[in-house]
């Protein structure tokens, strides 16, 4: 018989912003080596060294990361379930990303998202040129990449090392028990889950229903405040 958080952790959805946040940016070394783990896939480099540079309650994660071949870094982490919302808020904090770096010192900055949509996954490079066509930096300095949390219908031999994290973070239950067995990236994330506690668990499912539920309740009251307005405009032009 699983305990009370042995089923918390098979049934929860990591792909939410509070409870990644969480699990991959808190201030402990297992957190970390998951991290490493998650971004070595995705960035397809060896990642050796990672700093979190938001811990706390931003949902957004913001990280400084180092590969093996001492090339270095910035990358924000996003997760939202509207794609026009979430190419605004990739652009926004690719930008700023790349504005608090120092003009002698810059490096490429990275955005990976994540939603919930059927889209398959997809890479933006923003390139800026000056008048004459010539690029202000090189190509891959500043990236989008995009990934589907649905786009998954594949049995797990058919999956690649990105998408079997997709799945294994976007929805976690008892038929992920191979892909616990076979991946050492996967079994990575696990031992860090399986340092969190059940008050944990429960604080940052509370905090998701309440981010949820104010979410909802701005965009009635945003709904409203349009029909309001086009209420107010139809009976002027009476």
């Amino acid at each position: 018989m699983p305990t009370r958080n042995e089923v918390l952790m098979r049934s929860a959805n990591l792909l939410n912003d509070f409870a990644f946040k969480y699990v991959f940016g808190e201030d402990c070394k297992e957190a970390n080596d998951a991290l490493k783990s998650l971004l070595t896939v995705f960035l397809e480099r060896k990642v050796v060294n990672v700093h979190v540079t938001n811990v706390g309650v931003d949902p957004i994660l913001e990280a400084f990361v180092e590969f093996d071949d001492n090339t270095k870094m910035k990358l924000a982490i996003l997760i939202d379930q509207n794609i026009i919302k979430l190419h605004r808020l990739s652009e926004y904090y690719l930008m700023r990303l790349f504005g608090s770096q120092e003009e002698y010192d810059l490096n490429p900055c990275q955005v990976i998202a994540f939603y919930d949509g059927k889209e398959c996954e997809f890479e933006i490079d923003l390139q800026f040129r000056n008048d004459n066509g010539i690029l202000f930096f090189p190509d891959g300095m500043l990236k989008i990449s995009v990934y589907s949390t649905q786009n998954l219908d594949k049995s797990y031999d058919q999956m690649n090392d990105k998408e079997k994290m997709v799945y294994f973070l976007n929805c976690r239950d008892n038929g992920k028990t191979k892909m616990i067995e076979n991946d050492e990236v996967i079994q990575t994330v696990e031992k860090r889950v399986e340092t969190i506690s059940n008050d944990c668990w429960t604080k940052w499912i509370e905090d998701f229903r309440i981010q949820q539920e104010n979410e909802l309740k701005l965009e009635f009251e945003e709904a409203h405040k349009r029909l309001e307005e086009a209420n107010k405009k139809s009976t002027r032009s009476k």
